[in-house]
């Protein structure tokens, strides 16, 4: 079970957040933004993994927290192995929240760069429902996979796309492309683009929090 750290919106969760940070961070990137995101009248935990540490290639072999390889600055050359290392990894913690009451039904996953690839790459083939899933300044990985992959029990599944038009790291394009391979399988995408480069903005915090609000709503 990879280490996480816990942060719970009140007593009793009835919903989770499982977020993934980006590579070289550590799950405590993420933990300012869960006042930010003033959702204090509701019960939810927000679970911030942290990723293993393996040697990232276009780093020089850098030994740093890291969902997968990255072979090259384009991204072209996936690791697929990586990929589906932490997939499985995810899965397990979804089964642990399962465990700790919390239906997956009532949990979203999240990720930013590239643990947004690996939000998209699990909740998208996870065998059972789930809430949403939001990608943060992030892609769509193994794309050519996903349609023999992906799960009926998803298909329909609320996706909440981010990304800054002035984005370094991944150009806006290949998230762009990522939008339509999702739309062209049926996904339904709420896109959204912010005048920021690779990072998050307040304007795109309270879309996150609107979104989380809608998917995570309690059933009548």
């Amino acid at each position: 079970m990879l280490e996480q750290l816990d942060v719970e919106t009140g007593a009793a969760p009835d919903a989770t957040v499982i977020w993934l940070h980006g590579l070289g961070a550590d799950g405590h990137d993420f933990e300012p933004i869960v006042p930010e995101l003033g959702l204090q009248d509701r019960s939810i935990r927000f679970v911030f993994p942290h990723a293993p540490i393996r040697a990232v290639t276009i780093n020089g072999g850098m030994q740093m927290r890291a969902w997968y390889d990255i072979k090259d600055s384009a991204i072209r050359r996936e690791d697929e192995s990586g990929v589906r290392e932490s997939q499985a990894e995810i899965e397990a913690l979804i089964a642990r929240e399962r465990a700790r009451g919390v239906p997956a039904s009532r949990m979203v996953l999240a990720g930013f760069s590239q643990g947004g690839a690996i939000a998209l790459q699990t909740a998208l083939r996870h065998p059972d429902r789930l809430a949403g899933v939001l990608a943060l300044s992030t892609y769509l990985p193994l794309a050519d996979k996903l349609g023999s992959e992906s799960s009926p029990a998803n298909r329909d599944l609320p996706i909440f796309m981010a990304h800054g038009t002035e984005d370094p790291v991944i150009p806006i394009s290949r998230a762009q492309t990522s939008r339509r391979e999702l739309t062209d399988l049926g996904f339904p995408v709420e896109w959204h683009e912010y005048r920021m480069p690779h990072s998050v903005c307040m304007e795109e915090l309270v879309d996150i929090s609107t979104w989380l609000r809608a998917a995570l709503a309690p059933k009548r």
